[in-house]
């Protein structure tokens, strides 16, 4: 007869757990090798950040974009299953949706208890105030959004979700640019030559780069991509980082995890 012992832990056991596995120090030094050198303001928002929520930078709950922190949909789905969250209802409000023009509204009401009367937030995305990369896609950016800022209010969470942060129109008239006999980028310098040159001018981090082009080649290694593919990849890439950096930022982010596994 095999006996199965039971492991259960208590919540403040968990919690301790969790206190212990995310730390500041271990946030401060990814962070510092994610995005170079930051300033004590900035590393005391980190430390009062990671002490408060439990954020991991590793896990990919937080990002800093011009010398500010956002927290990720990652970071706080994570911080509301930390805390027992008992639901979040999303409905569209139908007066501000207009689907001919791509043009939603959500609202999402969060249930910390199962006797909590609800923290409400509200969302909305069109093609004026989302990356082109995401284009199509507006109804699901903006009930993230509400969920977002519904999580924020009843968590506390006083900065801004990166997914709120809206792209200027400016931005996305942008277009790649061209030789001058109208080639695309793959044809003119090395592939591997363009990529490095990319990487340094918007400074992203190689190893998530890599990451990125390995699941966007759909290989198990860069090896194994055809040069096709490659300059396919380099190509989306510097057009991303052209008209949307923090975007691509959230992207990469998200290799956050296969980075840290590998070290």
């Amino acid at each position: 007869m095999t006996w199965v012992h039971n492991v259960s832990i208590s919540f403040q056991e968990a919690m301790g757990m969790m206190k212990r596995l995310v730390t500041f120090q271990c946030n401060r030094r990814i962070a510092t090798q994610l995005w170079g050198q930051i300033s004590p303001t900035v590393l005391s928002v980190l430390k009062e950040l990671t002490s408060e929520y439990l954020l991991s930078v590793a896990s990919g709950d937080l990002l800093l974009l011009d010398g500010r922190w956002y927290v990720t949909h990652n970071g706080l789905l994570g911080l509301a299953r930390r805390n027992r969250c008992a639901g979040i209802r999303v409905q569209p409000v139908q007066p501000f949706c207009d689907p001919s023009a791509q043009r939603w509204a959500f609202e999402a009401t969060v249930y910390k208890s199962k006797t909590c009367k609800g923290f409400v937030g509200y969302g909305d995305a069109d093609p004026s105030n989302v990356s082109t990369l995401v284009r199509g896609a507006e109804m699901r950016v903006a009930e993230t959004r509400a969920v977002n800022r519904a999580l924020r209010k009843a968590y506390g969470i006083g900065i801004c979700s990166c997914e709120e942060i809206g792209t200027s129109p400016s931005m996305g008239e942008k277009l790649p640019p061209q030789n001058a006999n109208g080639n695309r980028n793959g044809a003119g310098p090395k592939v591997r030559d363009r990529l490095c040159q990319i990487i340094r001018q918007h400074k992203l981090d190689p190893e998530l780069v890599k990451a990125y082009a390995v699941d966007f080649c759909g290989t198990k290694t860069l090896r194994e991509a055809t040069r096709e593919q490659v300059e396919n990849f380099v190509r989306q890439l510097a057009d991303w980082a052209d008209k949307d950096r923090n975007a691509l930022l959230c992207q990469l982010n998200s290799y956050l995890g296969q980075k840290e596994g590998a070290a």
